[in-house]
């Protein structure tokens, strides 16, 4: 089965149509809930790409990207409401959203690893075999929205983390965190697109592949939430967990910034790291995998 996720086909269709769904998720959520945290931010950049999309070389290509891109989060939201596991690599954040001894940062960037490491490759294969267009058509676009989760990612760490008065009894948390990057992220992610495409004809190994991309995401995002113990410390940015992430939206340039984009000569196993740990092993529903492959447009048996 290919097409379009179920978490957009229930009328978030259009950019327009997933930022109603992501102000829908705000306002039933309480601001410091991890899953507001995180839907907070990505509200913020679906915004941005939508006021930017005049400045993409392909503005329907990147419109239709960004809807499929945002079903997949959309998915695991719908998944856990109707009371199912959502993929493994969201497990982390939904079953951690309400742990008091974890920071709102820490929520944020679950969400941006599991978004962004494991969704986006599924998005864009998902894009291209919609549209007929190769990777690569994709490939200037895909980098030019680097500039904007940027500007976003330093916002969040900024009016998240905690004052200079409780950063030392957090430096468990700056060390695990300040490892963690959009830009490295989003450059894995491209290397898994290119691995997902290559085998777009052999689909046990595509199935096998995203299986294990899912389960090693998920386990960065265990990484990523470990409980600090500090439940004072987890409260002191309530404010700023319930505010709007105030970042200008940058219109893209013509040229994709060469420094952030990977060298096109790089091996595409380098740009999975998240693949060293390996599948998760917590246990899955019937067809749950079957499921996440059909609305990735992956083929199946």
């Amino acid at each position: 089965m290919t097409g379009v996720p179920t978490g957009i086909a229930d009328g978030a269709r259009g950019i327009d149509g997933v930022v109603r769904r992501l102000r829908a998720i705000a306002a039933d959520l309480p601001p410091t809930d991890g899953v507001a945290v995180f839907n907070r931010m990505y509200l913020t950049v679906t915004e941005g790409v939508g006021t930017g999309l005049g400045g993409f070389a392909d503005p329907s290509a990147v419109a239709e990207l960004d809807v499929l891109f945002a079903g997949r989060y959309l998915l695991a939201v719908d998944a856990v409401a109707a009371g199912r596991r959502p993929p493994a690599c969201w497990r982390p954040l939904f079953e951690q959203r309400a742990d008091p001894e974890v920071h709102p940062l820490q929520f944020a960037l679950a969400g941006m690893n599991a978004h962004i490491q494991h969704d986006l490759p599924l998005a864009v294969v998902d894009t291209c075999r919609r549209l007929g267009l190769e990777p690569e058509q994709l490939e200037d676009d895909y980098h030019r929205i680097n500039a904007l989760l940027a500007g976003v990612e330093t916002a969040v760490r900024e009016q998240l983390m905690p004052g200079p008065d409780v950063l030392e009894r957090l430096e468990p948390m700056t060390h695990r965190i300040g490892a963690w990057s959009v830009d490295t992220a989003r450059e894995a992610a491209w290397g898994s697109v290119r691995l997902l495409w290559g085998l777009r004809g052999r689909p046990a190994a595509a199935r096998a592949c995203a299986a294990a991309l899912d389960g090693a995401v998920g386990l960065l995002g265990r990484a990523l939430l470990l409980p600090l113990g500090l439940r004072d410390e987890a409260a002191e940015a309530p404010a700023a967990a319930g505010a709007p992430v105030p970042v200008p939206v940058p219109v893209p340039t013509s040229e994709p910034d060469p420094q952030v984009s990977p060298a096109p000569d790089a091996p595409v196993a380098g740009l999975l790291p998240v693949a060293r740990s390996g599948p998760a092993t917590d246990g899955r529903p019937p067809g749950g995998d079957q499921a996440q492959l059909e609305c990735s447009g992956l083929p199946s048996a």
